[in-house]
């Protein structure tokens, strides 16, 4: 069984996987995975994987070395069941990475448009080849209404419940909609962009936001909340020689 640990901007994601089969997954803070001592006393664990895109502390560095398993820390230098473009590896984000692996993998020999809407927005292309091509980064939903609210001297800071309307009628329902179609439009935006180049481009939305489309945008998209955790997994796979 493979232990998959990816520690994110907000939170980290702890999941078990048998084989390719996802068997818990357990949200926990990024400062201290409190569940790690319960999780090794439950499930009998061979190998293990931990993606970050921080700095471990103290605390976490500890109980990642404790670990009874053989680990791999995702990094530059891992070997990757696809051929990595990116020109400066060191500073990629190997979340954004494991998201195409997972989804080159469910569709091998298909272009693939990678969105993880999560504290950014990613947006990673991968070719029919199994080229990783490279990718954007853009503020995630919470980092837009935080950013109107600090850069200027009196909008409020809004939150993403609450009245959503098409125009704004008030101060707060005009930030929510500038806000949520902003996104939606720029999500949009890069699907048409992108499908003009690769008419059969497939497209995948993970990431921790959930955002409704229009008919014809979420009719391309593939939802799957667990991408970058199958793609950790994989790589480990990979890694140990399970291809």
């Amino acid at each position: 069984m493979n232990l998959i640990i990816d520690i994110g901007n907000t939170i980290a994601k702890v999941a078990l996987f048998d084989g390719a089969t996802m068997v818990n997954v357990i949200y926990d803070s990024n400062q201290s995975l409190d569940c790690l001592i319960d999780i090794c006393d439950e499930y009998p664990i061979d190998y293990g994987i931990v993606a970050t895109v921080i700095d471990l502390n103290e605390c976490v560095s500890e109980r990642l070395s404790k670990l009874p398993i053989p680990v791999l820390y995702l990094g530059k230098d891992t070997l990757l069941p696809v051929a990595n473009l990116y020109e400066t590896p060191e500073t990629l984000g190997y979340d954004r990475m494991a998201a195409v692996v997972a989804a080159n993998e469910q569709y091998p020999g298909r272009d693939i448009l990678v969105i993880d809407a999560g504290t950014c927005i990613t947006y990673e292309f991968i070719d029919s080849k199994g080229q990783y091509h490279g990718g954007n980064i853009s503020p995630g939903l919470q980092m837009r209404f935080k950013a109107l609210h600090q850069f200027t001297g009196r909008l409020p800071l809004v939150t993403p419940k609450g009245r959503k309307l098409s125009l704004g009628k008030d101060t707060d329902t005009a930030i929510r909609a500038g806000v949520w179609k902003g996104i939606e439009y720029e999500i949009a935006g890069y699907i048409t962009a992108m499908k003009h180049k690769y008419p059969e481009l497939l497209v995948f939305l993970t990431g921790g936001d959930d955002f409704s489309f229009d008919t014809n945008v979420k009719s391309v998209i593939f939802a799957d909340r667990f991408l970058v955790l199958k793609g950790l997994n994989r790589i480990l796979n990979y890694n140990n020689g399970r291809i």
